[in-house]
């Protein structure tokens, strides 16, 4: 990154028994039927005022950036607003990815990925990675995260730097825990970027 001195003082290693565990690919998990109602059931609330209600919940917005798996021609990454910090020891965050997701498999093959949470002035970064489809690190400028070596993306406000650690099931989507192995912030004081009812704030 540009601030590559201060990125260096900003890490802090977080290893419990002499080294952060060593990455293994991770059982992507098959894509069973995700209806949570059997054929005859009345689903128990409607989609669309469950997106509206829960609109009104603000959020951050990161970015999920994994290296490139063996066999992948380059990394993987995905826009995420479901993500949080789980637990404080051991040190693990989690995030919320769907089913369907064709990114998750390749993170998944890659065992690490790197949280880049986002500041207020990257929300054309994080349109360019919820596109499906196309190279989403064509013109963007990234360096290696220092222990997973996932794509630390330039100007985001912290990032965190993980091994997979468990992966849940929850209904059409997939629960993935991570150990923190490295974590730093930039800009401290920087503004976030913020999602609600539809639109960046």
């Amino acid at each position: 990154m540009g601030h590559a001195g201060a990125a260096a003082a900003a890490v802090r290693y977080l290893r419990s028994s002499g080294g952060a565990p060593a990455a293994q690919p991770v059982e992507a998990l098959p894509r069973p039927e995700l209806r949570c109602v059997a054929d005859d059931e009345r689903a128990p609330v409607d989609q669309g005022q469950f997106r509206h209600v829960l609109g009104h919940f603000a959020t951050g917005v990161t970015v999920i950036t994994a290296p490139a798996a063996v066999g992948e021609p380059g990394p993987a990454g995905f826009a995420c607003q479901s993500f949080s910090a789980l637990s404080l020891d051991p040190p693990l965050v989690v995030f919320m990815v769907g089913r369907t997701s064709t990114t998750w498999p390749r993170i998944a093959r890659a065992g690490v990925f790197c949280v880049n949470v986002l500041g207020a002035h990257q929300g054309e970064l994080c349109r360019g990675f919820a596109i499906s489809g196309r190279d989403k690190f064509a013109g963007v400028p990234y360096d290696a995260s220092p222990v997973s070596g996932s794509p630390r993306l330039t100007g985001a406000a912290a990032w965190i730097d993980c091994t997979i650690h468990a992966v849940h099931t929850g209904g059409d989507h997939l629960i993935v825990v991570g150990r923190v192995d490295a974590l730093g912030a930039e800009d401290p004081d920087g503004a976030p970027l913020l999602f609600h009812r539809g639109r960046f704030l």
